[in-house]
């Protein structure tokens, strides 16, 4: 059961915990909730009678009236917790909320009573948010469950916020607030005993209050289930996300929720296929969210930006950073630019960016011709506070409309931006505070609508069956022949090769190859042939052939591979693995292990769709290389989506298989050609095997 509308929208709350003690949380609780129009109840299990207000049970306020209760607030010491709850389950509460540390975060006591608590929501199907949490806001209903001072004052609005901590919930709520746009709905998750993300994305999905959804996350339990919650919100509303872990945080994360940190780069990749657009930090979460709150383009491969500045210093740091973002700056059509050069003084740019020197009379027009461009899907506007010179809000107010789309940011005196700002978003219409933040904002429109245009084609590659010849289920142990068998079998291309069981039969193979060979130790239980001396290329006679089997017999080769020499071309390192959390995944990266120490690497999920495999391609800091940099081979990028396709899906048709890698697989004037391969399973004991 996934409805969390009594704990969102309960009909009545008790607050279990409460004191008239005014410094205790429970009577804080108390206070933060008295906007609610419905009833709300103190209960202190300590009493035996009614006192004070406060009733000894839930049983006992449902008994005199106060009533009916869906929402427990527990704000008592962890050991209580469970047994507070299944006494509040037990008269009818259908939700509940656990402020309470002391769990699984702390210690194995902790965990245990976390455990107890889990299994009485479980037992009476109660939705139950927390441990280890301050709560959530709900403005709308006029509800502010929490006990964080101020968090009332948070208005209604169209963001909802999803935190793995309380605590950066309430902080992205005020920072939404100072930025004019409020919440719909903002929860701090905590511990997450049975509330997960994927469940408020869910709810968020389908609420009408909300416009665009905020996602924090520092771990994730069920990354499979997480991907398909946000892929379903994305459909319907944006969702943009940070990821904590970029560093090593580990320790302090456990220590923080009970979870480790998810692996950050696998995390942010797979969220990005999902449809969320990524950012770095809070002040770009609110920056992000907040415009795709107000306004969402249509779907594209690559939507056009036009900037249209009235300062051009500013104008210019935008322009700066979208282009350097790869978001299209289009030229304007020789019709907008003379249509441009009747409104402006004759020294200002206008091909795009347009810079009006600063706003004067015409500035209205400007917009509109900008906004009325062919390439036009999105007019970003920079323009400092000059009232005297243009009302912002009334000009922009009167130009929105069917195809026009403007994302605005301003600065000057907070006495005449505020209200500004405000008209302008009651108005649907994102202002931003400088420069930075309308980039970012642009750049989440942009990502959105690309994300958005790759979903509506999710056509995947086809992939060949393995044959029932070959035999994968069980296999345990892969040397590079085995390895490659498999790729021919799935129609990767690799070297026409002989695997000899001596040294004396290795003899032949330069009679059976053409050309240049490499010649290669055959062991599974080597994984990096080079580093022992277990390579040896461009073996051209019998005397070379004669030399490398000699070299190759004194570092204890019994076995060798001997395969015809690849054409030059550009190497890259392609595989699949087993994720823990959001299972198997493709990995992109150029240059083999270089890619990998410098952190160009791109990762994906399976299945694979063609716009994926562009995506990871584009995502490399290398990529010209990939696309025939200086006359170099060009990928075939639905060749190499093919590939990865194929390996991923080898995963998930054969679970024992851990990992896949091809390095490197090169990119030849003939097509991709796999020089090495390695597999690594997981037998019935759970140890890697090569």
């Amino acid at each position: 059961m996934n409805d969390l509308t009594r704990l969102f929208a309960p009909r009545g709350v008790a607050v279990v915990g409460a004191s008239a003690d005014p410094a205790k949380m429970g009577s804080v609780m108390m206070r933060s909730l008295s906007s609610f129009d419905g009833p709300v109840v103190g209960v202190n299990e300590r009493l035996s009678s009614p006192a004070d207000g406060l009733y000894p049970s839930v049983a006992a306020a449902l008994e005199a009236g106060q009533g009916p209760i869906d929402l427990a607030v527990l704000c008592i010491p962890a050991p209580l917790c469970p047994g507070a709850l299944e006494r509040a389950a037990a008269v009818g509460v259908s939700a509940a909320l656990v402020c309470a540390g002391g769990f699984a975060e702390v210690d194995d006591t902790g965990a245990g009573f976390q455990a107890e608590l889990a299994a009485v929501a479980a037992r009476h199907g109660v939705r139950l948010l927390g441990p280890n949490t301050s709560g959530f806001l709900a403005p709308h209903r006029q509800i502010h469950a929490t006990f964080v001072p101020g968090a009332g004052t948070v208005p209604a609005g169209g963001v909802g916020v999803v935190a793995a901590s309380g605590g950066v919930n309430h902080a992205l709520a005020f920072l939404l607030a100072s930025a004019g746009y409020g919440v719909s709905i903002a929860v701090g998750l905590g511990n997450a005993v049975d509330v997960s993300t994927a469940d408020v994305l869910d709810h968020l999905a389908d609420d009408p209050d909300t416009t665009a959804i905020a996602l924090h996350i520092e771990a994730v339990a069920d990354g499979p289930r997480l991907l398909a919650s946000v892929r379903r919100a994305a459909g319907v509303k944006p969702v943009v996300a940070l990821v904590v872990g970029r560093a090593d945080v580990g320790d302090f994360a456990r220590s923080h929720t009970g979870a480790l940190a998810t692996a950050w780069r696998t995390t942010r990749a797979l969220l990005a296929q999902a449809g969320a657009v990524l950012v770095d930090d809070e002040r770009q979460l609110v920056s992000a969210v907040g415009q795709l709150s107000q306004s969402r383009l249509a779907p594209s491969a690559e939507p056009g930006v036009v900037l249209v500045t009235a300062q051009a210093g500013p104008g210019l740091l935008v322009m700066d950073d979208l282009r350097s973002a790869g978001v299209a700056m289009p030229a304007l059509t020789q019709a907008t630019q003379e249509r441009l050069g009747d409104l402006l003084p004759p020294m200002t740019y206008q091909a795009n960016p347009v810079d009006t020197g600063r706003p004067g009379d015409t500035f209205d027009e400007v917009l509109a011709a900008a906004a009325d461009d062919p390439g036009a899907d999105l007019v970003a506007v920079y323009a400092l506070s000059e009232p005297d010179a243009v009302d912002l809000a009334v000009t922009l107010r009167a130009l929105t409309g069917p195809g026009r789309t403007f994302a605005l940011a301003t600065g000057g005196v907070e006495t005449e931006t505020q209200p500004q700002r405000d008209k302008l978003i009651a108005d649907g219409i994102a202002v931003h505070d400088g420069p930075t933040g309308l980039a970012v904002g642009v750049r989440a429109l942009v990502t959105d609508a690309r994300a958005r245009h790759r979903a509506a084609a999710p056509a995947t590659p086809d992939v060949p069956a393995v044959g029932a010849a070959f035999h994968v289920a069980g296999r345990t142990s892969w040397d590079e022949d085995d390895a490659k068998q498999l790729l021919d079998a799935i129609g990767v291309t690799t070297p026409r090769r002989r695997a000899f069981d001596s040294m004396e039969s290795a003899g032949r193979a330069l009679d059976e190859l053409a050309g240049p060979v490499a010649v290669k130790i055959l062991d599974a239980a080597v994984l990096h042939k080079t580093d022992i001396g277990g390579v040896h290329l461009g073996v051209r006679n019998r005397a070379d052939l004669d030399a490398a089997l000699t070299a190759l017999a004194g570092i204890g080769a019994t076995r060798v591979l001997v395969e015809e020499m690849a054409p030059a071309g550009v190497d890259l390192i392609v595989g699949a693995r087993r994720d823990p959390v959001f299972g198997p995944v493709v990995l992109l990266g150029l240059g083999g292990t270089i890619a990998e120490a410098l952190a160009d690497v791109a990762i994906a999920g399976v299945p694979l769709s063609a716009a994926d495999g562009s995506a990871l391609v584009d995502q490399l800091a290398g990529a010209a290389v990939l696309r025939g940099w200086r006359g170099g081979p060009a990928v075939d990028v639905d060749e190499l989506t093919a590939v990865l396709a194929a390996l991923g899906q080898l995963l998930v048709d054969h679970a024992h298989l851990d990992e896949i890698e091809i390095n490197p697989l090169r990119i030849t004037r003939h097509g991709l050609v796999a020089l090495d391969a390695v597999i690594t399973t997981r037998s019935t004991d759970g140890q890697p095997h090569h």
